[in-house]
């Protein structure tokens, strides 16, 4: 079977790492290319967890080069009370063995696509969209050949995680949003924050379950020690919501979707309280032409098996 091809854009935390040891295990697709940007934490710590969660994926280990260490307007503001200090949990993860590659992630991920057929390659984006926003303005053509674009992005259609209205991936580098979602890009995905909450969140029975599993389970679930800490404050046990694990099951298994629509939508680079909000034209108010699909909900059994499928746990 030949595989889907695929570049992985990330700001590496605890649920990016869930989510890039998804990906890895899943023997229908190939990561051509890993980028990192900063968000969660530093472009360079987005790095270093990117190598550590590779060495302990049990798969095989596609390059990685660092990509956007600022973002294009606005100073940083870090996830540490989400993930931790180092994004992973503060548990003492590092990289043994890889390394870093020579060279930009953003001009290594022109590249790549430039050496591709038109529609070859998909890219999914796991933190702010710096990144890919700089190669839509360095080479918007080359960029016109991704067959889709997924981003874990936005409030979905409900309520942000950052502000009342805006999800932290938007919020913080909404210029950079406002440049990819009017970039006239065929296929963009938003997988909003709305999509792992409610049943999709993984509960205390399940988080065992993955972390009694065996390596790969016991590492994407000890790296995520910071959010559960989190969680039961908010949740009142150890739940997880996984935002970036629901958009790479969104991307790489279309049929985890339950609610993906295409509409007109518009980010909010205004200073206040909107900044960052994905503006979604749900009644179509605008008549202007749909330029985003936004996916706000997820089947959870299904999503939930692939985690299990990809993360090699066995149910009882």
């Amino acid at each position: 079977m030949k595989k889907k091809k695929i570049i992985i854009d990330t700001d590496c935390g605890s649920d990016d790492a869930m989510a890039i040891m998804m990906a890895l295990n899943d023997p229908r697709y190939e990561i051509l290319m890993i980028s990192t940007v900063s968000g969660n934490v530093e472009a360079a710590q987005a790095t270093k967890n990117t190598l550590t969660t590779i060495e302990h994926a049990e798969s095989y280990e596609p390059p990685v080069y660092m990509g956007a260490r600022k973002m294009l307007c606005r100073d940083l503001y870090f996830a540490h009370e989400t993930h931790g200090m180092d994004g992973m949990g503060d548990i003492g993860l590092a990289p043994a063995r890889l390394e870093v590659q020579p060279g930009n992630g953003i001009l290594k991920m022109l590249e790549t696509l430039k050496a591709s057929a038109e529609g070859e390659i998909d890219v999914i984006a796991l933190g702010p969209l710096t990144n890919i926003a700089l190669a839509i303005r360095l080479d918007p053509e080359t960029m016109n050949k991704i067959g889709s674009l997924y981003v874990m992005g936005s409030a979905g259609l409900g309520t942000g995680n950052v502000t009342p209205v805006a999800e932290f991936n938007i919020w913080q580098d909404a210029e950079a949003a406002k440049i990819v979602v009017d970039s006239g890009l065929k296929n963009i995905y938003f997988i909003g924050w709305d999509a792992c909450l409610g049943e999709a969140m993984l509960s205390p029975t399940e988080i065992e379950e993955i972390r009694n599993s065996g390596k790969k389970g016991k590492f994407s679930i000890d790296c995520n020690k910071v959010l559960m800490e989190m969680n039961r404050d908010r949740f009142g046990d150890n739940y997880l919501d996984m935002a970036d694990p629901a958009a790479m099951a969104a991307a790489l298994c279309p049929e985890s979707r339950k609610a993906c629509e295409k509409y007109y939508c518009e980010v909010d680079t205004q200073c206040g309280p909107g900044y960052g909000n994905v503006i979604v034209d749900f009644y179509h108010f605008s008549g202007k032409e749909k330029n985003v699909y936004i996916c706000s909900e997820l089947h959870a059994d299904i999503y939930k098996e692939y985690i299990y499928q990809t993360l090699g746990v066995k149910k009882e």
